[in-house]
């Protein structure tokens, strides 16, 4: 395990500014803190496009037409949105249905939208995600339920083919074996992370 160590250190270093970026996340500061953001930017990105260059500058749009202007201001605001309206910035009908039956369920916890989203977040169980409130949402896969608690400030991976890919090429590099499936691959690597916060402090 030391070696996957060093390769995990090394791989860190190359990629400035990440470690800051999921302090940020666990912190629940995606998106400058605003939840709405966070559930759109989620529904947007579980159709599989890419990220930057078609998911964010339409969250941006998403913020400047209805967030900024007032229009929505919280989940419960998402929740009674029109549909017909929002497709003005995003056409797929499919995402709005999941993004408002999310801040409905997450409206719902009667506390603020930050505190809602990390209250479900850290209770929301992995082995049994399908029966998640969120998780049996129809649309919502693990990687879309994996992706809001760790915006919620849950420390753990959400399994999309790039994370898979990347993770995976870090544990065949350091002579163990790729994982596959889902579940299990969120497994390993919350396995790891733990692993290396523990080396860290010891070095420390």
């Amino acid at each position: 395990m030391s070696r996957l160590k060093k390769i995990v250190d090394n791989y860190m270093r190359k990629v400035s500014g990440l470690r800051e970026h999921c302090e940020r996340c666990l912190r629940t500061e995606r998106w400058a803190g605003n939840v709405v953001l966070m559930v759109v930017d989620a529904t947007f990105t579980s159709i599989g496009l890419n990220y930057f260059t078609a998911v964010v500058p339409k969250v941006e749009e998403f913020s400047r037409k209805f967030v900024e202007t007032g229009r929505i201001r919280d989940l419960k605001d998402l929740t009674e949105a029109d549909i017909d309206e929002l497709r003005s910035v995003w056409k797929n009908r499919r995402s709005w249905k999941i993004a408002k039956e999310i801040a409905s369920y997450l409206s719902k916890i009667n506390e603020g939208d930050k505190a809602a989203l990390r209250t479900w977040a850290k209770n929301a169980k992995l082995e049994n995600w399908r029966e998640d409130p969120i998780g049996r949402i129809k649309g919502v896969g693990l990687v879309t339920l994996q992706y809001l608690k760790m915006m919620g400030g849950v420390d753990t991976v959400m399994p999309d083919k790039i994370v898979k890919r990347v993770i995976n090429g870090i544990l065949k590099e350091s002579g163990l074996e790729p994982v596959n499936d889902d579940i299990e691959f969120i497994k390993k690597a919350e396995e790891i992370a733990e692993f290396q916060q523990e080396k860290s402090h010891k070095g420390n």
